[in-house]
């Protein structure tokens, strides 16, 4: 089974919201507590940034763990109007922290099937760059809008 997008635009407000479902259905050694799936916020009409998410799930779930702070190069411009190139993995800022834990086990089997959510957040070259050498947590003190997908380098 395949990896699926399934996206909003304006939700909230004036973001394009974008969920995957299907990370979590393969294996990582890793994934101890549950299994990602990935939701990225953009302000942005452009699908693209949806269908990079998908396909970055659907190419890597199961080797890549999608945990906080990891660095995902898509290996191009990832929309026509941004230059940016990667995504790094944080926690989805337009979710409530209660949230993002969702326990899909049928009856009594609660516990046993847990699903988080994580954030994608697209990144230009130089800032994946800082990250690793910083930290995410330097990279998310940084003034930047995360949403603005036509913004500067932070760095």
């Amino acid at each position: 089974m395949g990896v699926t997008v399934i996206a909003y635009q304006h939700l909230p407000d004036d973001l394009a919201t974008a969920l995957t479902y299907g990370v979590s259905l393969a294996e990582h050694p890793d994934w101890k507590l549950g299994s990602p799936e990935l939701c990225i916020s953009a302000r942005s009409q452009d699908d693209r940034w949806a269908w990079a998410v998908g396909h970055l799930g659907e190419s890597l779930r199961g080797s890549c763990p999608f945990s906080y702070g990891n660095i995902i190069d898509f290996g191009e411009r990832i929309s026509t109007e941004s230059d940016m190139t990667a995504f790094v993995v944080g926690p989805p800022s337009v979710i409530e922290a209660a949230d993002r834990r969702i326990d899909v086990g049928g009856p009594g089997h609660e516990g046993h099937d847990i699903v988080h959510l994580v954030g994608m957040y697209p990144i230009h070259e130089a800032e994946g760059q800082y990250i690793r050498d910083q930290g995410l947590q330097s990279f998310w003190n940084l003034d930047r809008d995360l949403y603005d997908v036509t913004r500067q380098p932070a760095v």
